[in-house]
């Protein structure tokens, strides 16, 4: 089992994280999604094949999520953005990186790019959701829903066999943190990935982020039969496939 680590940053916020590290080597830094961990098949496969290929690694959990410590419902897209932050600038440091992004976690990967322009050399994005919160849940919130997320500050999302605590102060946050409508003149590979079956984020999402990138080398690879999270072997299998191009293409 991989060993995972804390840090404290921001406030002292315990942050629970997984690294390997070099002094002098690309990185690969891992954001996962909404809700998720850093316990699932991507960051662990995506940790394999960094150790294997001598790159150095970052995953993490933000407040809220897995063993981290803090609240759920105190985080949103700035607070996590800026652990992300943080936690770059003391494991990976000045060293290049490739950013991997799942769902929510590509919305996270995009907020770097003004903080570490010239040390990302690539990105990676997996079902990308950036802005999804305002997009794809306050917008399809019927009114009765919106006033009692306004009343009581918060509303329990059912979504399949999950429950999502969606906060007012979330929603309200993700509008700050509007990312579609900027430009990234980055000279980077960028790769979208995403399942054609993928029923939390259209696909769509992941051409709107290519968008973004008006000097990239841009690719879509839409997998078919994906879902969303594409932690199938064949997902997977796609995933690695992707990255090792990217990986092998930074000088």
């Amino acid at each position: 089992m991989n060993k995972f680590k804390y840090i404290k940053v921001l406030n002292n916020r315990q942050i629970r994280y997984l690294s390997k590290e070099y002094k002098d080597n690309l990185y690969i830094v891992f954001l996962h999604g909404f809700m998720s961990n850093i316990e699932g098949e991507k960051p662990q496969t995506i940790f394999k094949f960094a150790k294997k290929n001598k790159l150095g690694f970052l995953a993490l959990e933000y407040s809220g999520h897995g063993k981290s410590s803090g609240k759920f419902i105190k985080g949103n897209i700035t607070k996590w953005s800026k652990e992300v932050e943080a936690l770059i600038k003391k494991v990976v440091k000045k060293n290049n990186f490739i950013l991997v992004g799942s769902s929510m976690g590509a919305w996270l990967s995009l907020n770097q790019f003004k903080y570490f322009k010239g040390q990302i050399k690539g990105f990676l994005g997996i079902g990308s959701a950036p802005e999804f919160l305002q997009n794809l849940m306050w917008k399809k919130f019927t009114k009765n829903m919106k006033n009692e997320t306004i009343k009581k500050g918060i509303y329990n999302l059912k979504h399949g066999n999950y429950e999502y605590p969606i906060t007012y102060q979330l929603i309200k946050d993700g509008r700050k943190n509007k990312i579609l409508n900027k430009k990234i003149k980055s000279k980077i590979n960028v790769t979208m990935i995403h399942g054609s079956k993928d029923e939390v984020v259209p696909t769509s999402y992941s051409r709107k982020v290519l968008k973004l990138f008006t000097k990239a080398n841009k690719k879509l690879v839409i997998i078919k039969n994906g879902d969303h999270s594409l932690s199938s072997k064949r997902g997977i299998k796609k995933i690695l496939l992707e990255l090792d191009k990217i990986t092998s293409n930074v000088a």
